[in-house]
């Protein structure tokens, strides 16, 4: 693409319809920049466009694999100016486009970068400065979560060397241009957002280590953060309550940077320590309950609560009356349920669940109050204990003497006996270890059953709630017997009003359902939870007709669990289950929006197929009658989110059938093999299952009523052959056309095929790649003879035979893992070994004894595991930028397939069987080969196999 004005018009033209609404004008729009976005020049069209337009349409190209060396070169060049004269809202998205290409480029490739970042420091320009720490900022930010390794050490090194001394000079004087400006409200907003980033970036550059040069200047820059936080400027106060403003932004920031160092640093930080404890103990107590203070908030709680865990600060909350201010005055207000929460409960049910289930609530004041409970329990458990249990009785009486105005003391009761008892939590399993001196038990039986017992669901949604989730978190707590009088509860709850309240309720039946008891079995079982099973399907559908749930994860989540858990117990209500099941999918596929629900939604409709087919197979016809209108228009309708999973299931439904494959689905085949579709990487895993079960069930009718199709499907195996990322698909294509097609049907393209496994070989061979390769020739062994597998071999190449028997074979066939797979290769082997004349009387036969040798090995060695470093990040060559991804259905999974299985049960014995009958036939030779040559270990661990069979060598 030229760098033209005509060029610039036309993507500017498309861009624009990238936006609009009607999918008619977007989609092919999105194809055309698709298809154009690899061609030279493309990035720098972008680029200037963007110069010119100033127009915040364009997200940069993020892909720098894609970009040709001529135009990285360009770009690089180019885009830390644009960026710095840009408006700041382009800025922002020029800064990440910088740390995007910097994670390919820099330091090696990009060395001027830093330079060129710091010299912007002397413009004086704070628009400029703080395009300049952005950049930093999203550049840098990576050292939070990346490994300690030698290169990232060496990067920080480098960055450290040119950047920290500007950094702390600039950081100086911005404290110093804050003092001159005070009175100047505008300048103060400019010099404030550059503290901010220069505190961010300060915690990046010391999380993974602490500098020397940071040790050396500690005091400068904690006297200066010392200040800030104890700084309070009127014209830097917001009048928005919910929106924090610079001041309390930077504050949090500054807490953070203390919290770091007091974790990782204590000893060079000690002496600093006790007057940031006083300052945001102070802090602390003197800040409003409004949201706009809830991140700083936190924070500072945050800070406290990881001082008092180290063993050398226990002395500075020692005292009684120390912990009980700690208590009175930071922790029982900020559990408190504020105004601001009992609206997100109501209005904004999705983000409060996200916050409160999830655990996405790091920065809330109650999480950060739960980690201060906790921490302070770690040394003074006993004390802590007996002061929040006062508070928790007290609270409790104050509900009891008006339950309808004083809820939200019950409320805080709550969250208190959970933050006091729950010590260690994960996900999975709830509370894993909890405080001993709660008795956990007895709080559910008194306070929290009777609230779920009360008739009226609707009643105290957020008491309601509580409850509820008590049950998820402290279910390995609370006997058996308690749990199974909940599910009923929990059931009702389906049909209470709140989202919350119906969410929490089937979250918490899924994760009961999902709970192990005595020998890994499900702690509930199908018996114990039929009573309920037509009240639990009926209420858990009704609860997705809810307003704001009829999309919601956790419901569909729990109707996948409940399939699971009861199995046969549900077929009498499939026919009505997946008619519902099919109309919502119909009406989600008009615009997929919550990938979790569609999963589990599939999920759920793999379950009713696999449950009802596993005691009616003929049932298949009844599924395919349901989904096949609504996957058809999902496939004609191009929807990519949903096509992998059509697949999936459709892959499901043909390995159901027993017989030849009906002609609805051979009327499809044609279709799979269309290029478009193998494009999207996140379709492959699904189509090449589907192409599998279409080769397992109907080799025939292709090989004879669409024979022509059989260039199209080998097409399909070359181009994943050639992916590093997808080859092993290629080899499982690959293999079940060498298992099932007729072998007539397949003779021509025989030789072709291994041609191309072996330019693969030659221009980029990977152990994926060799390990497939081994099960792929062992297999045509198998199913060919040994006899063919050395002619194509040689027909090739001569001595093409030896030399994979000597290069691949031998050296590389301890890498082979999985049972099936190692199977195949012995087997294949092991026919190489004794059905193969050539390798008895040519000079092959010098290979003989290191085949055997490396067969036995294969047996009886550990697996080799290691992998070049070169091969440790494939390259992603051929993964298009945003695609969807594949997601794996757990409930239609492939069972294992053991192509042997019929022919040979224990490959040891049958190796002892065919030397001996090998022996039989040329006495005397086979005997002296292994005695002679055969390692002591390995002749001793063949003497066993032959007594195992009862057979000798003649």
């Amino acid at each position: 693409m030229e760098l033209s004005d005509a060029n610039l018009q036309t993507l500017t033209e498309y861009l624009k319809k990238t936006l609009d609404p009607d999918p008619a004008i977007r989609r092919p729009a999105e194809k055309f920049l698709e298809s154009v976005e690899g061609n030279q020049n493309y990035p720098l069209l972008l680029l200037t466009l963007l110069e010119k337009s100033q127009d915040n349409v364009i997200k940069v190209e993020d892909e720098p694999n894609k970009i040709c060396e001529a135009d990285r070169v360009a770009i690089k060049a180019n885009i830390v100016h644009l960026m710095l004269s840009s408006p700041e809202q382009i800025q922002k998205q020029l800064s990440d486009a910088i740390s995007i290409i910097g994670r390919e480029d820099f330091p090696q490739k990009w060395p001027d970068l830093l330079t060129e970042m710091v010299n912007r420091f002397q413009s004086g320009d704070f628009h400029v400065i703080n395009g300049v720490l952005r950049t930093a900022h999203s550049l840098f930010k990576r050292y939070r979560h990346e490994f300690k390794s030698n290169e990232l050490w060496t990067e920080i090194k480098l960055v450290l060397d040119a950047f920290a001394l500007p950094l702390t000079n600039l950081f100086k004087a911005t404290i110093e241009l804050c003092s001159t400006h005070a009175n100047d409200a505008s300048a103060l907003r400019i010099l404030f957002s550059s503290l901010i980033l220069i505190s961010k970036l300060f915690y990046s550059l010391n999380f993974q280590d602490l500098p020397e040069f940071f040790e050396d200047n500690m005091e400068t820059w904690m006297n200066n953060f010392h200040t800030l936080l104890t700084l309070d400027n009127k014209l830097l106060q917001t009048d928005d309550e919910e929106e924090a403003g610079l001041l309390e932004l930077l504050k949090s920031q500054i807490c953070d940077n203390a919290a770091l160092y007091a974790q990782k640093y204590d000893e060079e930080f000690q002496r600093y320590l006790p007057r940031f404890v006083t300052a945001i103990w102070n802090l602390l107590v003197t800040t409003g309950q409004e949201v706009k203070y809830d991140l700083l908030v936190s924070n500072a709680i945050q800070f406290l609560a990881s001082v008092c865990e180290r063993p050398h600060y226990k002395n500075l909350f020692e005292d009684q009356n120390t912990l009980t201010s700690i208590c009175e005055k930071v922790i029982v207000p900020n559990m408190e349920f504020r105004a601001a929460d009992e609206e997100a409960f109501e209005d904004n049910s999705e983000e409060y669940i996200r916050r409160d289930l999830e655990g996405s609530d790091i920065d809330t004041r109650r999480r950060a109050a739960c980690d201060l409970v906790r921490g302070l329990c770690k040394f003074f458990e006993g004390p802590v204990t007996g002061i929040f249990s006062g508070y928790v009785n007290s609270m409790l009486q104050e509900y009891a003497k008006n339950p309808s105005v004083n809820w939200k003391h019950k409320d805080a009761a709550i969250y208190l006996v959970t933050s006091l008892a729950s010590k260690a939590q994960t996900q999975k399993h709830g509370i894993t270890q909890a405080n001993e001196l709660v008795n956990l038990t007895e709080f559910f039986v008194n306070h929290i059953l009777p609230d779920l017992k009360s008739a009226n669901v609707n009643e105290f949604p957020v008491l309601k709630a509580d409850g509820i989730k008590y049950i998820m978190i402290f279910r390995n707590q609370v006997p058996k017997e308690h749990l199974l009088v909940s599910i009923p509860l929990l059931i009702n709850h389906l049909q209470a009003e709140s989202i919350v309240v119906h969410t929490y309720a089937a979250h918490a039946l899924e994760r009961l359902f999902t709970m192990r008891g005595p020998n890994n079995a499900t702690l509930f079982t199908a018996a114990e939870i039929a009573p309920f099973v037509e009240i639990l399907l009926t209420n858990l559908f009704k609860a997705l007709t809810l307003p704001g749930s009829s999309e919601n994860e956790y419901i569909m989540k729990a109707i996948m669990r409940s399939f699971s858990l009861l199995q046969e117990a549900i077929i009498p209500y499939i026919p009505t289950l997946i008619t519902q099941l099919t109309q919502k999918l119909l009406a989600v596929s008009k615009n997929p929006s919550k990938p979790h629900f569609n999963h589990y939604m599939f999920e759920a409709i793999c379950l009713s197929i696999r449950i009802t087919c596993k005691a009616n197979p003929a049932a298949v016809v009844n599924f395919e009658e349901a989904l096949f209108l609504v996957f058809t228009e999902i496939l004609q309708n191009d929807v990519q989110e949903f096509i992998p999973y059509v697949f999936q299931v459709m892959s499901l439904l043909l390995e159901t059938h027993k017989n030849d494959i009906p002609s609805s689905y051979m009327a499809l085949f044609p279709h799979l093999l269309q290029p478009v579709l193998w494009e999207r990487t996140g379709n492959i895993p699904a189509l090449v299952r589907l192409l599998q079960a279409f080769l397992e069930r109907g080799s025939n009718t292709i090989a004879s009523a669409a024979a022509d199709k059989i260039p199209g499907l080998l097409g399909v195996f070359q181009k994943l052959i050639a992916s590093k990322a997808n080859d092993h698909q290629g080899f499982y294509l690959l293999n079940s056309i060498i298992e099932h097609m007729p072998p007539e049907s397949v003779d021509q393209y025989r030789k072709q095929i291994f041609i191309l496994l072996f330019q693969r070989l030659q221009n980029s061979k990977t152990t994926k790649f060799i390990k497939s390769f081994l099960v792929f020739i062992n297999l045509y062994c198998i199913k060919y003879g040994a006899l063919a597998l050395q002619e194509i071999f040689d027909g090739i190449q001569p001595k093409m035979f030896g030399m994979v028997l000597e290069k691949i074979i031998i050296p590389e066939i301890q890498k082979v893992s999985g049972n099936v797979e190692k199977k195949i290769c012995a087997v294949g082997i092991t026919k190489l070994l004794t059905e193969c004349p050539p390798m008895m009387d040519t000079e092959y036969t010098k290979l003989w004894t290191p085949l055997l040798q490396s067969l036995i090995g294969l047996f009886e060695l550990p697996e080799d595991d290691t992998i070049p470093d070169e091969e440790h990040f494939i390259d992603i060559e051929d993964t298009p930028g945003y695609q969807t991804a594949f997601s794996q259905l757990a409930f239609a999974g492939k069972k294992e397939h053991d192509p042997v299985g019929q022919m040979v049960n224990n490959p040891k014995i049958h190796l002892a069987q065919s030397l001996h009958k090998l022996s039989t036939a040329c006495p005397g030779r086979v005997p002296s080969m292994v005695s002679t040559s055969l390692n002591a270990e390995a002749l001793q661990y063949l003497q066993g196999y032959l007594q195992a069979a009862s057979v000798t060598l003649l």
